[in-house]
């Protein structure tokens, strides 16, 4: 069955649909009517594929022991499941409800899911994506505790009002046996025993229940008598509660910090009472009250003492302590301290049997942040190396980047130079979580994800297979000195925390360049090397960019700039003069205005810089007349050219990074020739700065959302971009940079730090939004290509700024660089986000780059692989068109042709929203654009001609950590920071949702399960063993009667057929296949056997005619025949 493409405009976009359509532009000739657009709707669907990092806020977790795969669920609903590495599954409950506990049905590729809606899920596990068979809600009570027996059908539900209900989880119906609250407990109890927080069947009678009230009493049940056997009192509350495999004695953790132990026939004292964290006192008395022990797991071993494994349970004046797991076993005990608070943990044993010797081999924690897995069987408790890629949000994402189909050499050297990185002192024994098979997908590129994080660190993913890996970490950090004391940090930094934060980064994957831009207006180029060196100076290039010209002052070049620029617009060539290499001593002193003074200092010292990424350049905004400087908000690298471009509020910046100096230094309004029509006159700052407590409009954006499809759209968007309309110049430092980190815990995404401008002085500020390094025509009156660089800006402008290089070799390295600004090659409305080349034939023209070699290299190694990729563009005749410049914005998009520079083609693309993201991909042999709106849908179009080939209404922007890190790429691919620790991985790509099936890992392997322990002789003689209950009898219709129809309501879910179909690709579908196969095997055999048969039957007749001859001859003789 063909799958139903979602192609048109479902909502939200239907009143701008008419306008929406791509133009050509009147009278001008279609010269690209030639290209053949071979890219149609069929070759689009959206679908997500899978999703990376740490479940964001766990709330619960369950491992199945014969399976070996652990499920966590989380506060949100979500359902994430772990097998061996790479084997990792999402699922979603559709409430959002809090996942409160999980229960596997041991190796049966189930799970049991309860919520904090009072309602339990029965998932099925045996194909890729599980899905829900059955559901049940209910009405009346509030669940709080879940219990089933391994190899059981019956699963106990306890509830708030001290209620036990059991469901039969096959059919997922209520049975009629209720256990109530008040047969339960004495009868002379005047007072209710609270909510149910614990249900165990005895280990060695699954007739003997043992549930646990709030209050302190646990009682243990008869199921068949339907009685209590024996009540167990204690003055505090229980927590949890754990069985010795015997089924002899039980202990309970207490909110005192105590442990009881409990023998089963002695129900008037507890046999032991401990506080396993309190100080004892000398004079007897009862021991200083402790925090709570939250659970408590108690596992045998045959060859020595027991382990109990407790969390919480700390004295009181460890206050500021952090978590701690606690392992107690024989007379040692450790305590583990972690890094994050405890949520759950569970003790992974070597049976799946309660009642045989459990020989703990490993402790799984899960915390808020992090899953830890704890190795019982080593001196000292080691941890695991995990596996997963947990370590996504280890410091908050500030930006994100992903590149598909990149050389093949990068991977392997990443992860070469990234394993020297790696940390010591794991357990040196196999993950232990090693359940599920992977995908046999058939995706062969390399695909690498880049996340840029607030502690200004850098990691880089391999993503490839729908796996994910951290191959290599940079920290940026190492390049600045540490401010050692509160106040030379508050004298120097504009960023309250978080200083050394990325704010946006561009990669040369094929010359391995890489710029990175901070938040303190910092921008580090790094070369990529095998080799370890020693930096005794670290480079540094301080850049002066001033605030736009007052009304009525002469147009100064930029402000003044260091090193000396030439006149902007010119081309000339800058004046040669040495870089700084160390910070300006501006004034800083309390009676006047901080001047010339970086916001962060480059440390002075040698630095050791390992194989990887090492520091080629350091550029830093300075101070201008006591405004701080404005944060970068656009960044584009050149390997080719050796240059790196940088732009803000203010204007942009072009330093030669091969030369190390400043070759062009401008404001926005002064790229603009003097008889460009579109020119904008610039606006004066404010000349008085107010107090940063006079702040109306201080507002984030997420308290803007609501106006989304209102008049203030344009406010929103212009809050898109990063960090635009704090630069107005005219904050004070406290107040005007705010930490990125405060996004991620916000739950928002603010560019608007704050600001004591109006809206209309901020919308006003042009900044630069968008670079493209490329090979074009500057100029209408050109008949050859040249380096050009494409400047876009927050009010739709696209400008050409041409680029003179001097020869390849030493001429490159002494001449300087020519730049002059060709003024405006077309506006469009909003913001530019993307600009990209075509070629005639519609082929898209990448900027050129220089091949990669080791900077630390001999000479002559460098020499053969530095021979720079010649670039081909095609040359054109006077007159001809032979190039295609595609400009996208917020709003819409435009191809113009080149050099003449018409508009060819035109598409509004949205008119009540805006676009966030828009990248120039390839898809299918081909390249379009696609786009990510505010409202929420993902769009493609063809190219040239801006066809739309898909409208999907995907994702409401409900997080503006959506906007920030939302990014496509080749192929189909695209991602987005789903929470502050997942990445969501989707595709817009049919053929990659067709092969999804085949991509995606199994979690169900058929597995034997492990033999039930041996009775031994004495215990089958007299019945020592355990004893086993026909639970059918008890709880089902003919023995328990019907359960009341309002106590809950039965929900079939979608997984019931729908999943059955789904699992074709899975295990389910292999039996089936294998099932086929043995019909046409038996098929062929029964034609086998009829025709054997026949033979028979031939061979009997012949054999009777043979003996009838044998006959009728038998008595003549040889003359008479």
């Amino acid at each position: 069955m063909k799958k139903f493409n979602i192609r048109k405009v479902l909502d939200g976009l239907t009143a701008a649909s008419s306008s929406s359509s791509a133009t050509a532009q009147p009278g001008t000739p279609r010269e690209n009517d030639v290209i053949q657009e071979t890219l149609q709707s069929e070759h689009f669907q959206l679908c997500k594929t899978v999703r990376h990092g740490f479940p964001y806020q766990p709330s619960s977790m369950a491992f199945d022991p014969v399976q070996k795969i652990l499920a966590v669920g989380t506060q949100n609903g979500a359902l994430r499941l772990f097998g061996r590495a790479g084997v990792e599954c999402y699922c979603q409950h559709e409430s959002g409800a809090a996942v409160i506990q999980l229960q596997f049905l041991i190796n049966e590729g189930a799970l049991v899911s309860a919520l904090a809606d009072d309602s339990i899920h029965l998932w099925n596990l045996r194909q890729k994506i599980p899905a829900i068979l059955h559901s049940l809600k209910f009405n009346r009570e509030r669940i709080t505790y879940c219990h089933l027996p391994f190899q059981s059908k019956w699963l106990y539900i306890g509830t708030e009002r001290g209620n036990i209900h059991i469901v039969n989880v096959e059919s997922f119906t209520l049975s009629g046996y209720v256990i109530m609250w008040n047969k339960a407990i004495e009868l002379s109890t005047k007072t209710h025993p609270g909510p149910v927080v614990h249900i165990s069947d005895n280990p060695m009678d699954e007739g003997k229940l043992l549930i646990g009230f709030e209050c302190g009493v646990v009682v243990l049940w008869d199921l068949k008598c339907k009685k209590a056997d024996y009540r167990y009192n204690y003055d505090e509350a229980i927590h949890s509660v754990a069985w010795h495999h015997e089924g002899k004695q039980f202990v309970c953790s207490h909110s005192d910090g105590t442990l009881t132990t409990w023998n089963i026939r002695a129900q008037a004292k507890s046999a032991q009472i401990i506080t396993p964290h309190g100080k004892q006192p000398k004079d007897g008395k009862k021991p200083e009250p402790c925090k709570p022990i939250l659970k408590v797991e108690y596992k045998t071993t045959r060859a020595g003492d027991p382990f109990m494994i407790l969390s919480g349970g700390l004295s009181y004046d460890t206050v500021g302590r952090r978590a701690c797991l606690t392992v107690m076993h024989g007379k040692s005990t450790a305590v583990l301290e972690m890094d994050y608070p405890i949520v759950d943990f569970l003790t992974l044993c070597e049976t799946p049997y309660p009642n045989d010797f459990q020989e703990p081999y490993a402790v799984v924690v899960l915390l808020e942040k992090d899953l830890v897995v704890i190795d019982l069987g080593q001196i000292g408790y080691p941890i695991f190396e995990n596996p997963y890629p947990l370590t996504i949000h280890e410091s908050p994402v500030t930006c994100c980047e992903y590149f598909v189909d990149c050389p093949a050499e990068l991977i392997p050297a990443l992860y070469s130079v990234g394993s020297r990185q790696k940390r010591q002192g794991y357990s040196k024994k196999e993950w232990p979580i090693s359940g599920g098979n992977w995908g046999q997908g058939t995706q062969s590129y390399p695909e690498i994800i880049i996340t840029g994080h607030a502690d200004g660190s850098i990691k880089f993913w391999d993503a490839s297979a729908l796996m994910l890996q951290v191959l290599y970490k940079l920290k940026t950090a190492k390049v600045f000195e540490r401010a050692r004391s509160k106040e030379e940090k508050a004298n120097t930094d504009i960023v309250e925390e978080d200083p050394f934060a990325i704010q946006t980064l561009s990669w040369c994957p094929e010359s391995r360049m890489l710029c990175v831009a901070g938040v303190s207006a910092h921008v580090i180029i790094y070369r990529f090397s095998k080799q370890e060196i020693t930096t005794e100076v670290v480079q540094l290039l301080e850049v002066r960019m001033q605030c736009e010209f007052s009304d009525g002052d002469s147009p100064d070049p930029g402000g003044d700039q260091t090193p000396t620029l030439p006149t902007p617009g010119a081309s000339s060539s800058p004046q040669e003069s040495e870089p700084p290499t160390q910070p300006s001593t501006g004034s800083n002193s309390s009676d006047g205005p901080r001047d010339n003074k970086p916001c962060l200092q480059v440390r002075s010292s040698p630095l050791k810089q390992s194989p990887g990424y090492q520091v080629e350049l350091v550029i830093q905004l300075v101070w201008v007349s006591g405004e701080p400087p404005q944060p970068i908000t656009s960044l584009a690298i050149n390997s080719s050219y050796g240059l790196v471009v940088f732009g803000n509020s203010n204007g942009l910046a072009v330093v030669d990074y091969l030369q190390k100096t400043l070759l062009l230094n401008m404001g926005t309004s002064e790229l603009y020739s003097p008889s460009d029509p579109y020119q904008r006159q610039p606006r004066s700052p404010r000349k008085t700065r107010q107090p940063s407590g006079d702040n109306p409009t201080k507002t984030s954006c997420m308290s803007r959302l609501s106006y989304l499809y209102s008049e203030s759209v344009k406010k929103l968007r212009s809050s898109h971009l990063t960090t635009l309309d704090s630069n107005d110049g005219s904050n004070t430092s406290e107040d005007r940079c705010k930490s990125p980190t405060s996004d991620a815990k916000d739950n928002a995404f603010t560019r608007s730090r704050s600001s004591s401008v109006t809206s209309i002085d901020r919308e006003s500020r042009e900044a630069i939004s968008s670079f493209h390094f490329c090979e074009s025509f500057p100029r209408k009156t050109d008949s050859v290509v040249s380096p050009c660089l494409l400047v876009g800006t927050t009010q739709g402008t696209v400008m050409m700024v041409a680029l003179s290089l001097p020869p390849p070799g030493d001429h490159r390295l002494q001449q300087p660089v020519g730049i002059s600004s060709c003024g405006t090659l077309v506006t469009l409305k909003g913001g530019i986000l993307t600009m990209a080349l075509l070629d005639a034939t519609g082929t898209l023209l990448p900027p050129s780059y220089e091949p990669w070699y080791d900077p630390n290299a001999s000479d002559e190694e460098k020499e053969k692989s530095r021979r720079r990729r010649p670039a081909s563009p095609p040359s054109t005749q006077e007159g001809q068109d032979s190039q295609f410049a595609v400009l996208c914005s917020e709003k819409q998009a435009k191809v113009v042709a080149m050099p003449s520079q018409t508009r060819i083609y035109k598409h509004n693309i949205t008119e009540s929203s805006f676009v966030l993201r828009a990248d120039v991909v390839q898809m299918a042999g081909a390249y379009c654009i696609a786009c990510f709106c505010a409202n929420g849908h993902i769009m493609t179009l063809s190219l040239p001609s801006l066809r739309p080939l898909l409208d999907v209404n995907y994702l409401p922007l409900t997080d503006m950590r959506i906007a920030r890190t939302f990014c496509f790429s080749n192929l189909g691919q695209a991602l987005y920071l789903t929470s502050p620790t997942e990445i969501q991985r989707i595709t817009y790509s049919q053929e990659t949702c067709d092969n999804r099936q085949e991509m995606l890992s199994e979690l169900f392997t058929p597995v034997e399960t492990p033999e039930a322990p041996n009775k031994g002789f004495f215990k089958g003689l007299f019945g020592g063993g355990a004893q086993s209950l026909d639970r059918e009898d008890l709880f089902g219709e003919t023995g328990a009667g019907k359960a009341s129809r309002s106590l809950a309501q039965h929900i079939p879910g979608p997984g019931g057929m729908e999943g059955m179909k789904g699992a074709a690709s899975g295990i389910v579908g292999d039996l089936a296949r294998a099932r086929i196969a043995l019909d046409e095997r038996g098929q062929k055999l029964g034609e086998l056997e009829d025709r054997t048969a026949a033979m028979m039957s031939s061979a009997d007749s012949f054999s009777k005619h043979a003996h009838d001859m044998m006959l009728k001859y038998k008595d003549k003789k040889w003359y008479q025949l």
